[in-house]
Parts: C-alpha cells; structure tokens; sequence
C-alpha cells in the first residue's frame, strides 16, 4: 500500500496567499477557507482596479485547474508571471508555513495522522485513494480530486474523527 501525502503544494499555497495578501474576493461557492497564517496585506499602486478585477475572475478557474492537476499543472505564475511574489512579504509568509510545517512533523511514523487511522486510510486506498493534498486553511474543507485524491485542511488531517470521515469519501 502506497499513499502520498503532499502538505506543501507550491502551486496552491501560492494560490491561497495571492488571495489573501492581496485581499481578492474571488467569485465562487467551492473555494477553500482562509488561510491559518493570515499574510501581510499588499498594498501595491502597480495593482491596478483593473488587473485586481482580472486577478479575481481568474482566481477560481486556476484554483480548479490546480487542484486537478498531478503534481505540476497551471499556476498564478503562467498566466499572471512572478511580479506578485516578487516581496519579501512573500519570502517571509512561505518561510514561516516551512518553520511551521517542519515543527508539526511527527517524530516516529506512529503519531502520524495516516498511523493513528490505519484501517480508515486502508478502506480508503483500496477505493482507489493515492493522494492526499492538505492546505493551510482554518476549519473544515475536504474535496475529492478526481479518482484518486482527497484535498484537505490541516485541521481535518489533524483530527482524528474529521480525518476518518475525510477518508470515507472513498469508500
């Protein structure tokens, strides 16, 4: 049995602090929760009304596109290129989700989450689960990625009871 668990998804985690740090309201009902780690606002006079109305429209259906692709697939950067990240508002947000990240790591195998529900996680993988994606997000968000993956919030991994019923959307 093999499962792969991506806690840091670049091309998400660029996605979310797009949105918040340059506080776009993008359209939609699926779209995830705020982040845990609310970024410095951007207040940039090169951001035009025009190009943070463009930014929104856009926002969702990279979202999507995104979260469907396997490891690489669009991102912020394809279409929009880098000058958005270009600060050390960035640097600094994405250091701290690393710190962050590295200091939640369970030392032994057996205090991970994946451990703790061993028979959900193996009804799940023999559904067909391969992949799980968790992002930084506060409260309660699970979406089934195609055929093979579940996108999730930190907290729903992190619970034991949210984590189980995250897991039965497989079986």
């Amino acid at each position: 049995m093999e499962i792969a668990v991506d806690d840091r998804p670049s091309l998400l985690l660029e996605l979310l602090w797009i949105r918040e740090a340059y506080e776009l309201e993008p359209p939609g009902e699926d779209l995830p929760p705020l982040l845990t780690d609310t970024p410095v606002v951007i207040r940039d006079a090169a951001v035009s009304t025009d190009t943070r109305a463009r930014w929104e429209h856009a926002w969702p259906r990279i979202w999507h596109a995104a979260t469907h692709a396997d490891m690489a697939g669009p991102g912020w950067r394809e279409e929009f290129g880098d000058d958005a990240f270009d600060s050390d508002f960035y640097r600094t947000w994405s250091q701290r989700g690393w710190d962050a990240y590295l200091a939640t790591l369970p030392v032994r195998v057996e205090d991970s989450p994946e451990w703790r529900d061993l028979p959900d996680l193996v009804l799940a993988w023999r559904a067909g689960l391969r992949r799980i994606i968790t992002i930084p997000c506060t409260g309660a968000f699970t979406r089934k990625i195609g055929e093979n993956a579940l996108l999730m919030a930190f907290p729903t991994r992190e619970n034991s009871d949210s984590y189980r019923q995250a897991l039965s959307m497989f079986v």
